[in-house]
């Protein structure tokens, strides 16, 4: 396999990790066909964040990287395979969270569950190429860093349909952007929609009262 073309130190280490994962999933799938259990698995393989650019990752055209709440920290592709039932080289622009896996698989494999109890969504029929509504109408972003510049406090996000408010250091303003019109967060429009941004920011206030309240603490 042909080396990348001035590749840095940091990437070179990145790229050998990389290397090490993509062999040892293959190692997976081969046991997986030897054993006959390939036909009747399903396989999902999706990152927790971006790539981290100061290890020499790259999130193409999205902005910024791992740690951050733009959409290169945030926003990551995902692979489903369940032979007969996913139709290969199907795709989807579904957005799904991480939690949202569970209730999937879970629904998947005919397994029920209450609903209430689990803050994720199952993506199902779009694994099946059946239509779906989105899986719900805001989409919450919390990291707690530490760090002189984080100060052991958080930094979020919250999308609503096309908008999105950030604040990606806790000192720094709100940032606004449309990302149907703007993927690459280029254009603040915090100055020019003030009133969405005092919508989203009253919402993901809310939620991160409601998500760090005491689990026994009345509403």
């Amino acid at each position: 396999m042909r080396r990348e073309d001035g590749i840095t130190p940091q990437r070179a280490k990145l790229v050998a990790l990389i290397e090490h994962m993509d062999d040892a999933i293959g190692r997976v799938l081969e046991a997986l066909k030897s054993s006959g259990k390939a036909q009747n698995t399903i396989i999902v393989f999706s990152s927790d964040n971006g790539g981290s650019l100061r290890h020499g990752a790259s999130n193409g055209d999205l902005n910024n990287g791992k740690g951050s709440v733009y959409e290169g920290g945030l926003k990551v592709p995902t692979f489903v395979t369940w032979p007969d039932h996913i139709e290969a080289g199907s795709r989807s622009q579904l957005s799904a969270m991480t939690m949202d896996i569970l209730p999937t698989l879970l629904d998947a494999a005919n397994v029920s569950f209450d609903s209430k109890t689990i803050d994720g969504r199952s993506f199902l029929p779009t694994l099946l190429g059946n239509p779906q509504q989105d899986l719900r109408s805001h989409m919450y972003f919390v990291r707690r860093e530490g760090g002189p510049q984080y100060g052991g406090k958080c930094i979020d996000a919250v999308r609503a349909g096309p908008w999105k408010l950030l604040q990606n250091l806790p000192a720094a303003p709100l940032e606004l952007y449309n990302l149907d019109d703007d993927p690459q967060e280029q254009n603040d429009l915090s100055s020019i929609r003030p009133e969405i941004v005092q919508k989203l920011n009253a919402i993901v206030r809310l939620q991160l009262q409601h998500a760090g309240r005491i689990p026994w603490q009345r509403p």
